[in-house]
């Protein structure tokens, strides 16, 4: 059995993206896919006031309701399908999830945002910087390429 791995923190982005390897991997076999949920953190100053218990219930809730929209596409054609949320640091958490269930591919299903560095989910995956200077020298260029049409 073929065993993908997939982080996801947004249902509609993640389907986007596992709609056409779904198709491609119902031709090679049976699949198990791990879906690994990425809940969006809570800032500091909502952390303060909420209980560590309610801070897990949240995250659960909000799990199960991007599970249940993601399970229907990956168990179509008898696929396996195990849902859980990150715990550790992706790259740990990837580690495991390989000596847990052998060999796997990695997939990060995860939305990009602007201005913000994603977590790598493996050891061997760069890491982009995405700095302010980055996006200045970007709309700078932008600027620049706008003034000359």
């Amino acid at each position: 059995m073929d065993n993908i791995i997939v982080y996801v923190d947004d249902a509609a982005y993640a389907l986007q993206m596992l709609q056409p390897m779904r198709l491609v991997d119902s031709v090679n076999g049976p699949v198990r896919w791990i879906v690994v949920g990425c809940a969006p953190r809570v800032t500091h100053r909502v952390s303060k006031w909420v209980t560590h218990s309610a801070r897990e219930s949240w995250r659960s809730k909000w799990a199960e309701k991007v599970f249940s929209q993601l399970q229907p596409l990956l168990q179509q054609g008898g696929d396996a399908v195990v849902t859980l949320l990150a715990q550790s640091t992706l790259p740990a958490q990837t580690e495991a999830l390989i000596d847990q269930y052998g060999t796997a591919r990695v997939l990060d299903a995860r939305r990009p945002k602007f201005g913000q560095d994603t977590q790598p989910v493996t050891k061997s995956q760069v890491q982009e910087s995405h700095t302010t200077l980055g996006y200045a020298a970007a709309l700078l260029g932008a600027g620049v390429l706008a003034a000359t049409d």
